[in-house]
């Protein structure tokens, strides 16, 4: 039995990696094109569509640090190759190699294999799109065996919405798609202890489709698991990395996005790069939450991190003449994943933090700064939910307001 369950779970943390490297490619290729890097190339009298010069692709990763050097270049791109996502124009090379040769992604030239799990991978991903940019959005803070489960919905819940959305034929239909969604590691019960079913049971998404993923975290997840012979992971929706958090819980006292049910005797403590990690000074449940039975004798308490403010200030005072506050128009221009920056707060919305390579940096988002307008709507006496939907709905470039403290 034992045996049993721990091949289940190395074929599920394979099947998770295998998600995780098809949306690093994605997001890789989606860049590249951006950077006009991917184009049409002539080699021996004959043009190639769509393809890119392994030494200039080496080059770009170590100039915008997604690899250290070059050998680790290569072993990354040799990752999405084994996965099926980049190969050589010809399929001559089954290795990449730091040469001038062509290499495309095969999204590019139509050869991607739509095979179950990537069609799992896909629908997954527009399912994810659907339920958490919704603006009445059934993924709500929830509570199982009294512990609270952010971004959480019933197993029958979820099953109405397929058939209600033409998602699905039948419930039998659904509840198929569903474990499929499961065994893939997209989605999971709260706690993990139960496969999915068309009951009152919680379930999550596994996986944050927007985060930026830098493709040295597949590296090292890879020669984490061959140490550990498994990985642990902890749900995306708060890694440090996230482009724009989109919370879905009904306004609290500090407004956050961030949330999590923790014992009252024990601090959350933010840790960089929490991906894939056991955090075991908190204790924490490989879901990222306590277990059920270390909670049952305890209420439960909702913990935020700690604000980025010095201290509070109100829309009076960033309007009064002579404010220490300078006011900024910053255009953000958002990519495949996002814009890059989280926000928090009420009247006024405040940045809690900026993804570092991210449209909202190179724009001049920076944390402590105040959102005064979006898209030329003042949104000074409004609350995080209020401003995130209305960038979550607007269009990709986001013109924003800001203000921020002198000095």
């Amino acid at each position: 039995m034992e045996k049993m369950r721990s091949s289940i779970n190395r074929k599920s943390m394979a099947r998770l990696h295998k998600t995780k490297v098809m949306i690093a490619g994605e997001q890789l290729r989606l860049r590249l094109h951006d950077g006009k890097l991917i184009k049409d190339r002539r080699y021996h009298l004959r043009t190639y569509p769509n393809c890119i010069v392994a030494q200039e692709l080496t080059d770009w990763l170590i100039s915008n640090k997604e690899a250290p050097d070059r050998a680790t270049a290569v072993c990354l791109m040799q990752q999405l190759m084994d996965h099926d996502i980049v190969h050589h124009v010809c399929d001559k090379h089954s290795i990449f190699k730091d040469a001038k040769l062509l290499y495309r992604f095969r999204k590019d030239d139509g050869t991607f294999p739509f095979n179950t799990e990537v069609k799992v991978f896909i629908r997954g991903q527009r399912l994810y799109e659907h339920l958490i940019t919704g603006r009445d959005s059934i993924l709500q803070l929830r509570e199982e065996q009294g512990v609270a489960y952010q971004h959480s919905i019933p197993g029958c819940q979820l099953m109405d919405w397929l058939l209600q959305n033409g998602e699905t034929e039948s419930r039998r239909q659904g509840l198929e798609f569903c474990r499929a969604l499961l065994e893939h590691g997209i989605i999971q019960h709260v706690s993990k202890k139960y496969d999915f079913f068309d009951s009152r049971l919680l379930y999550q998404f596994c996986i944050n489709f927007r985060r930026r993923r830098h493709l040295s975290e597949l590296l090292n997840e890879t020669e984490r698991d061959k140490k550990e012979g498994a990985s642990v992971h902890v749900l995306e929706d708060n890694h440090a990395d996230s482009p724009f958090v989109l919370p879905k819980i009904p306004p609290q006292e500090e407004h956050s996005g961030f949330q999590s049910a923790v014992q009252p005797t024990k601090p959350l403590k933010m840790i960089p790069n929490v991906h894939q990690a056991i955090l075991n000074s908190l204790q924490l449940h490989a879901s990222g939450y306590l277990p059920p039975a270390t909670l049952s004798s305890a209420p439960v308490v909702r913990c935020n991190p700690k604000s980025v403010l010095k201290r509070n200030v109100t829309c009076e005072e960033l309007l009064s003449p002579g404010a220490p506050f300078i006011k900024r128009v910053l255009t953000v221009m958002g990519d495949a994943v996002g814009w890059g920056f989280v926000i928090r707060g009420v009247a006024p919305v405040y940045v809690q933090a900026v993804d570092p390579g991210s449209p909202a940096a190179a724009a001049g988002v920076k944390v402590r700064q105040f959102v005064c307008q979006v898209n030329g709507r003042s949104v000074l006496h409004l609350d995080y939910l209020q401003v995130t939907r209305l960038v979550m709905t607007g269009p990709r470039t986001v013109v924003l307001e800001v203000m921020e403290p002198l000095g």
